[in-house]
């Protein structure tokens, strides 16, 4: 008896924005890695995140694992498009210094 070998893809899936979801959920690549490095198993990533499939969470991991320069890449430009993100939210609210000391006055009163 022969022991078939079946090559699967990892459980990824790139939405409209091109953020990387794991499996079926709306769960970012990048939250499941930064909790595995951080020390999570698969199984408490599974508890924090209960839409997620437990297979799943070990394909990424593994798939991470195996291919880390492209998943560094990935994250790299992930976290320069929220920088751009959050310069252009801030150059739109300009300084809310002000804003934010009537609200603190208020809340004294």
């Amino acid at each position: 008896m022969t022991f078939a070998v079946q090559v699967e893809a990892p459980p990824l899936r790139e939405d409209a924005t091109g953020a990387l979801r794991v499996g079926d959920s709306r769960v970012l690549l990048e939250l499941v890695i930064r909790a595995f490095e951080d020390g999570a198993t698969p199984e408490i990533i599974v508890q924090r995140y209960p839409s997620l499939a437990l297979p799943d969470v070990y394909a990424a991991v593994t798939y991470y694992l195996r291919h880390r320069p492209e998943v560094a890449a990935y994250l790299e430009r992930r976290e320069q498009l929220a920088a751009q993100t959050q310069q252009r939210v801030e150059s739109r609210q300009g300084d809310l210094t002000a804003i934010r000391a009537r609200l603190m006055a208020q809340r004294q009163h």
